[in-house]
Parts: C-alpha cells; sequence; structure tokens
C-alpha cells in the first residue's frame, strides 16, 4: 500500500470548503476532521459562503413566489433559509438573548449561554427574527433578490467584525480559537470585497445596507461587551441573524 496521503481536491481553497461545511448542510467531501483551528482559518471566507447561501435561495424565493404570492414565499425562503444553514446561528440568538436579558451576573450569564434549553426571552428574540424575516422580505418587492444575496454576506461580515474588533468573553472555545487565527488584515480584505459586492449587487442601496450593518452590529457588540466582558460563539451567530435582519429591512425600505 502506498504511504502518501490522499491529495486534498480542495487545494489551496480548503478554507473554503471548510467555511461551507462549518456554515451549512451543504455536503463536501475531501476534508480533514474538523477542529477549531480548521474553522477558525475559514472565518475569512464566511461572506462567500453568505453568496452560496443566497444564490441557492434565489430559485426557492421564485417558485415559491410564483405559485403562493410574496408573503408565503417569504417564509417558504425563511425556512428554507434556516434548514440550509442548520439553524446554527439561530441557535445563537436563543442562547444570547436568554443570557443578556436575564440581568444575572456576569459569569451566570455566560453559564446561561451554554445550557441547551431555551428561555422566554431566547424563544422571544428567535420568533421576532423569523417573523422580521418574512415580514420585510415579503415587502421588499423587486428586490427581493438582491436583499437574498445581500443579507448573508453582509451577516457574516458581522461575524468577522465581531471577532475582530472585539474580545472573547472566553478563555476557551470557539470564540477563543477565533480571536487566535483571525487577523486585522483579513477583516480588511473582507470589508473591501463585500463593498463592492454591495455595490455591484444593488447600487447605493447595498452601500447603505452595509453602513446600518455595521453600525448596528457595532453597537451592539460594543452593548454584549460591556455586559459579558466580549463575545462568544453564541453572540457571533446572533450578529449575523440581526444583520441580516437588517439588510432586508434597508432593501424593503427603498423597495
Amino acid at each position: 500500500m502506498s504511504n502518501q496521503e490522499t491529495p486534498n481536491p480542495w487545494g489551496s481553497l480548503w478554507p473554503l470548503g471548510e467555511a461551507i461545511r462549518f456554515l451549512t448542510l451543504i455536503p463536501v467531501g475531501g476534508l480533514p476532521p474538523m477542529s477549531d483551528t480548521s474553522i477558525g482559518r475559514a472565518v475569512p471566507y464566511f461572506p462567500a459562503v453568505g453568496f452560496i447561501i443566497g444564490l441557492l435561495l434565489l430559485p426557492v424565493s421564485w417558485a415559491a413566489g410564483g405559485l403562493w404570492g410574496p408573503l408565503v414565499g417569504a417564509a417558504l425562503v425563511v425556512v428554507a433559509w434556516g434548514v440550509l444553514t442548520g439553524g446554527l446561528h439561530l441557535d445563537g440568538v436563543s442562547d444570547t438573548f436568554d443570557a443578556v436579558m436575564s440581568w444575572r451576573p456576569r459569569e451566570r450569564k455566560l453559564e446561561i449561554m451554554k445550557d441547551s434549553r431555551i428561555g422566554a426571552m431566547g424563544a422571544m428574540a428567535l420568533v421576532a427574527v423569523l417573523l422580521l424575516k418574512v415580514a420585510f422580505l415579503s415587502a421588499a418587492g423587486e428586490r427581493w433578490w438582491q436583499a437574498l444575496l445581500l443579507a448573508p454576506m453582509l451577516g457574516r461580515w458581522a461575524d468577522i467584525y465581531g471577532i475582530v474588533g472585539f474580545p472573547a468573553a472566553r478563555e476557551g472555545g470557539l470564540g477563543r480559537s477565533f480571536q487566535e487565527l483571525v487577523r486585522p488584515h483579513h477583516f480588511v480584505i473582507s470589508s473591501v470585497l463585500i463593498t463592492l459586492a454591495a455595490l455591484a449587487i444593488a447600487g447605493p442601496h447595498g452601500l447603505v445596507a452595509a453602513a446600518l450593518v455595521w453600525l448596528v452590529t457595532h453597537s451592539i457588540a460594543r452593548w454584549w461587551t460591556r455586559d459579558l466582558g466580549g463575545l462568544t460563539g453564541d453572540t457571533y451567530g446572533a450578529l449575523c441573524e440581526i444583520a441580516e435582519v437588517v439588510v432586508l429591512a434597508t432593501l424593503a425600505a427603498q423597495a
């Protein structure tokens, strides 16, 4: 038998494959076992995965909207959105809001975020995010396709901003791995690319959406950093979902 290692079909793009595997349920083969380190190195590719998510949602929205109208179409797209991503960031929404709205000491809030059970505030936040996505997407009119492409991209850019711009709340865990492996130049490159993408997809409206995502993400990340002592993997997920809602709301308002 040969002692040679099995070649990696992804080559130098393996971080993109790892990002797809981590952020979605899309089958990805040819990669080594997933680890905190491999995921951390894939973070700069998160917005690219957001673009792939948006592309996959476009035919769902077109078909569902044509059959049942914009409201039902939007609801089915949001369901498909959650299924495609495995509810990864939605889980972060419920965990984060259960913690930050508990008014407990910092250490207790971090413990609450590790609890798999969903409390009242987490459930309310989760329902609010899903309802707002449906409402704004159905109101986006002719900008529906722009909203579907931009929202997942800018949502995952918000993750990178949270990782680079704010400290980690815990010494261990995925958030700390992200902090150690993602560098400021990754954020700069992703910011330039996401700005160009926003402009190409939605023109000035895309730039407005990107600016509002930055403003909202920065404000909320500062709040949670004061409250928790930093950010965690769950808060990154919540930032992504909130940023997606901001994009949908912005484009719906300009429809």
